[in-house]
């Protein structure tokens, strides 16, 4: 019986750890990605609600718009946020994380946007570090705890990505999919659209999220911007509203 070469045997095993490792680092990303992650996503339609309400969004066309219009706000605001709170992690800067959570919050207009961030971001702070506490994600929820920082769900996110090795892309293109996905399964409980339709429109608009990728990465903190005025008209209304299924 011929002998296998010792080098053959190193090259699959090298090829047999990288791919464990790879495998793991998915189901790191899919966990805390799932909509199930209990994080109280489900509690918001991002003004979805009052857009039914007001006749905004009536079918699966127009929901389609709003859920866009949802993802792009969120792209280059929340994201550009969660981006430099990963990039400080990774370098260490702890100042800069506190920084991009409190300039995230600052810019969002109103009060349902800003307690829907820091509700989300605790609760996966809470979350992530009862699962795999690391010593920048313990930090960061002493911080939240003592009320230093709001605790943002963008920036918890990037931060806690970072200090798995979640890069910063695939962060991005994890927050734009929870954005949509968030907007989506609230549709299914306002909106006459079928669970088949909202996964086409997920899948159509998350290939345009991941094309926003290199622009987004490319701006600076200060560049952070959410202005769409139906958006911000449409979580007004509700802030107002008598009945509600959701809290923004």
């Amino acid at each position: 019986m011929k002998a296998i070469p010792m080098s053959t045997i190193d090259t699959t095993s090298s090829r047999t750890l990288m791919n464990t490792a790879n495998n793991i680092h998915l189901t790191r990303l899919l966990q805390f990605t799932d909509s199930t992650c209990p994080i109280g996503a489900f509690t918001f339609s991002c003004g979805l609600e009052s857009a039914v309400a007001n006749g905004i969004v009536h079918n699966s066309d127009t929901l389609k718009e709003y859920v866009r219009a949802n993802a792009v706000q969120a792209a280059y605001c929340d994201a550009i946020a969660a981006i430099h709170a990963h990039r400080a992690a990774a370098e260490d800067n702890y100042g800069m994380i506190l920084q991009a959570d409190k300039e995230l919050l600052m810019v969002k207009m109103n009060d349902e946007s800003r307690s829907m961030l820091r509700k989300m971001g605790r609760k996966f702070a809470e979350l992530f570090n009862s699962i795999t506490p690391t010593p920048v994600s313990m930090q960061l929820i002493d911080s939240i705890r003592n009320n230093d920082t709001p605790g943002c769900y963008p920036t918890v996110q990037g931060v806690c990505f970072a200090s798995i090795g979640i890069n910063e892309h695939e962060l991005f293109i994890s927050h734009q999919y929870g954005v949509i996905n968030m907007v989506l399964s609230a549709a299914l409980r306002c909106v006459k659209v079928s669970h088949i339709d909202t996964q086409k429109i997920l899948f159509e608009l998350m290939e345009e999220a991941t094309l926003l990728y290199d622009d987004v990465s490319s701006h600076r903190l200060d560049e952070m911007h959410c202005f769409c005025p139906e958006l911000d008209l449409m979580a007004s209304i509700h802030e107002k509203g008598n009945l509600r299924m959701f809290m923004s």
